[in-house]
């Protein structure tokens, strides 16, 4: 297998970098081809070695080699191998068809090796260094008559929330300006109702909300439950960039979660979304009681939409008590059932929903969002490892905790990362070609031996 790396710089003068090693034959396997969005590099990968950063001549290498004993060999060849097949299995295409088996087959990887293919992933589409800070304001609190069993907003269940009316615009606007200045370039806005309905009076209010929110330059999100085809187009007229209806949880186990509003409704209004030209934001929560073939069903329904989400949000349940979900967290915290489904969500599970995630709809923003605060800065690096690159700031995420500003600015510095700005999209462009793409081509075919 030859890999090459081809890095044009801003001069006219090409850099070659060549890599090479004679190996055994390894499964025939086609990998990527790509346009990739740069200014400033091209990579063609045509051979690795581990080897490679060394100067020594292929003769010198290969006398060096000839004096390792023979398990030194072996486990060479046997590495050789498990890269050739590595690079061969990773797949960055865009697509829609993908199939339960397919995706479980992902999730379920060795860990280590789900890191390191979802890592590769982002890297083709995503700057690794720039991770979006977001905002999210709850205009209107509480006084929701859905039944969702996690949600602290219900009138169903008995909890520390208090209705209140929606905020004034200028309140709002003075928020979104507060969150800019803290570095965050998504603003959204949160409505605990089931639907806009009739309420004419509080959507003017929200437009307003959207138009000032869209003049201050960030991009704009709105969450209000469920949307006519009508209102989506007058939320996309006054400037709204995205809109956020998640799916929670897999068709299956959605039931176990919430009645009041059918799978079908929540994927009408996102096609309601997406017809009037917004951009979609769309994911779910872990920690539900779902099974592991739920985390994969419902990664199925986003990854084989007509278009995938520009962006999923993974949750980690955060429980509160008078909430079905949390009361029952509560109750197997005082049993001491370590084991149960609905301990709090874990980490590696976390890690593998975000990568899982990150490979088969690599253009989407990933963003880590309810649930951060229980999660160390180290958990968090992790889940940014696994492809996640967005995040929600601020002290409150609608009702419930969440790390404050500082405390962000703080982890990116120890970090290394940088804000991403409003308004730009993945680095790879499949289906453009000007001055700024171009082709981004890795092969890995070879018989077996």
């Amino acid at each position: 297998m030859l890999i090459s790396f081809l890095l044009q710089k801003s001069s006219r003068r090409p850099m070659m970098m060549m890599m090479s090693i004679q190996k055994t034959p390894f499964p025939k396997s086609s990998f990527l081809s790509t346009m990739a969005r740069t200014t400033s590099a091209a990579v063609h990968i045509d051979r690795f070695t581990p080897s490679s950063s060394t100067n020594s001549s292929t003769t010198t290498t290969q006398q060096y080699q000839q004096r390792l004993p023979n398990q030194v060999h072996q486990r060479n060849a046997l590495y050789q191998d498990e890269v050739a097949r590595t690079l061969g299995d990773v797949t960055a295409s865009v697509r829609h068809d993908w199939t339960k088996d397919e995706i479980a087959a992902i999730y379920q990887l060795p860990f280590y090796e789900l890191m390191h293919r979802a890592s590769m992933v982002h890297r083709m589409y995503w700057n690794p260094s720039e991770v979006q800070q977001c905002t999210l304001l709850s205009i209107k609190t509480g006084g929701c008559t859905e039944d969702c069993k996690y949600c602290s907003q219900s009138t169903r269940y008995k909890t520390f929330v208090k209705p209140t009316p929606t905020m004034k615009v200028q309140e709002v606007l003075q928020a979104a300006q507060r969150a800019k200045d803290a570095g965050s370039t998504r603003f959204c806005m949160g409505a605990a109702w089931r639907e806009l309905g009739n309420k004419q009076n509080a959507f003017a209010h929200i437009l307003e909300m959207v138009r000032g929110v869209n003049a201050m330059g960030l991009e704009v999100c709105c969450t209000l439950g469920m949307l006519t085809a009508e209102q989506a187009q007058q939320l996309k007229q006054a400037g709204l960039t995205a809109y956020n209806h998640n799916l929670d949880t897999s068709p299956e186990h959605y039931p176990n979660v919430i009645t009041t509003r059918s799978y079908e409704d929540r994927l009408q209004t996102i096609a309601n979304v997406r017809d009037a030209g917004i951009s979609v934001c769309c994911g779910g929560i872990l920690g539900l009681g779902e099974k592991e073939t739920d985390r994969v069903g419902l990664l199925h329904v986003l990854a084989t939409l007509p278009e995938h989400p520009e962006s999923v949000p993974i949750n980690a349940l955060v429980a509160v008590q008078g909430t079905p979900l949390g009361d029952q967290q509560q109750q197997q915290e005082d049993e001491d059932q370590e084991e149960d489904a609905m301990k709090s969500v874990d980490v590696f599970d976390m890690a593998r929903m975000i990568a899982t995630a990150r490979i088969v709809m690599p253009r989407t923003m990933v963003r880590l969002s309810a649930g951060r605060l229980s999660f160390s800065d180290a958990e968090q690096f992790l889940m940014f490892q696994a492809g996640a690159n967005s995040i929600f700031n601020g002290d409150k995420l609608l009702t419930t905790s969440n790390p404050e500003f500082d405390a962000d600015q703080a982890l990116f510095r120890k970090l290394g990362f940088q804000g991403k700005p409003a308004h730009q999209g993945p680095l790879v462009a499949p289906a453009e070609a000007d001055g700024h793409v171009i082709v981004t081509h890795v092969r890995a075919e070879a018989q077996l031996a």
